[in-house]
């Protein structure tokens, strides 16, 4: 009889369970620009609403997002955040959201115009808290409407359909478009390097150079990917001239290359090999030690093109005489932001560690094994990397026992 109950409490607690439990919940986010206005609106729609009970926008300090309207409850205490509490069923939240993005130096990290805007998508969608109800799997997706005369988007993102992209990072919880976009009267080239689906595009005229960019990431892929064993599905290049920030800048599954930076710079470094490192590594770092991830992409930025063929032996000695000399004066590599003298410091380090590592072992380890070790980390610290490093050499490395890393 006690068997037969507690069947029959099972079975009603089962039939109690709602029907949204453990369902996978459409989130369709739809961006349409105003170039006169030099704005996007941005909708969320979600399917069902009652499986968030909140989302929680960090808006930032700038005031660059206004207009909410929403199908529920918007709360707004003040500028920098907000809340939407979505209402039963489908449910949406609409906003606007300025593009252009201005930098001291009156360039340009984010910019729209007549034709075409450069972003990223991190600023379409701001980071948020997502309190959902368990078992609940978005199922996120982007769209966009383009002006006339704008012909094409392109995003990091796996393309679904004409100007439709699937968003999907299992390292987040709520699914939003990150990385770096680019949409208006654009020129594109393509490849398949690897497993990797990679597009170089541009907005029509900026001069930048794609098949020039696609020509250097052939040749230093298979590098790229003996010491980084990532393969993302896709990657997005992109790039403008001035006024856009005369820089490179990584981002998630895409990076940003101004049109005149040297794919290869006259002191032997690439921007676009130290973008990617940043890309492939994923290496995020704390506690004042910026030197570990600028460093490694700008060690491997001149290594990888080294390992690759395209750099010689008196190149290369060059390159650390130039280092050197940029370099002089450096008593710490503590710092949250590294300078271009502190990461020069940094990378001869990192190989003078590298020496040490092959030698100790015998050929067997390089630092390759040691950024790998890093890339499973959240955040890496100072004290991370020299734990990391006495692992793999079963002792104290002699090379960072140094006033440097105090």
């Amino acid at each position: 009889m006690r068997v037969h109950v507690l069947s029959l409490l099972a079975v009603l607690l089962l039939g109690a369970t709602p029907a949204w439990a453990g369902q996978r919940v459409d989130l369709d986010y739809l961006v349409r620009f105003f170039p006169e206005q030099d704005q996007a609106e941005v909708q969320l729609t979600l399917e069902k609403g009652e499986v968030i009970r909140s989302l929680d926008l960090n808006l930032g300090d700038e005031g660059y997002y206004s207009d909410f309207q929403a199908d529920g409850e918007w709360l707004q205490q003040s500028p920098e955040r907000g809340i939407w509490r979505p209402a039963k069923g489908k449910a949406r939240l609409t906003y606007r959201v300025r593009i252009s993005h201005p930098r001291d130096n009156g360039r340009f990290d984010a910019r729209m115009t007549a034709d075409w805007a450069l972003f990223r998508g991190d600023d379409l969608v701001p980071a948020a808290r997502l309190d959902e109800l368990e078992g609940t799997k978005l199922v996120s997706r982007l769209s966009f409407e383009l002006p006339e005369g704008w012909k094409s988007v392109e995003t990091g993102w796996p393309r679904i359909g004409k100007n439709r992209f699937r968003i999907d990072n299992s390292e987040r919880i709520f699914d939003r478009p990150t990385g770096w976009m680019l949409a208006g009267k654009l020129g594109s080239r393509r490849a398949r390097l690897g497993e990797t689906d990679v597009t170089v595009a541009a907005p029509v005229g900026e001069g930048v150079r794609r098949m020039d960019i696609l020509t250097l990431l052939t040749f230093v892929w298979p590098e790229l990917q003996n010491v980084f064993p990532r393969d993302p599905d896709k990657l997005l290049i992109v790039g403008a001239g001035d006024p856009m920030w005369r820089g490179g800048l990584s981002a998630p599954n895409s990076l940003y290359l101004h049109a005149d930076r040297p794919l290869v710079s006259e002191n032997g470094t690439s921007s676009l090999v130290h973008e990617l490192v940043h890309v492939f590594s994923r290496i995020s770092d704390t506690d004042r030690s910026d030197w570990i991830s600028e460093g490694l992409a700008e060690y491997y930025a001149i290594e990888l093109m080294r390992r690759a063929g395209g750099m010689s032996e008196g190149r290369y000695q060059a390159v650390r005489e130039h280092l050197t000399d940029w370099s002089r004066g450096i008593t710490s590599l503590r710092t949250e932001q590294a300078t271009g003298p502190v990461t020069a410091r940094a990378v001869l380090l990192l190989q003078e560690l590298d020496r040490e590592i092959r030698q100790r072992s015998k050929g067997r380890h390089s630092l390759d094994d040691v950024s790998r070790g890093l890339m499973r980390l959240d955040k890496v610290s100072t004290d991370d990397f020299i734990d990391i490093t006495a692992a793999l050499l079963g002792g104290a490395s002699k090379v960072l026992a140094t006033p440097l890393l105090r």
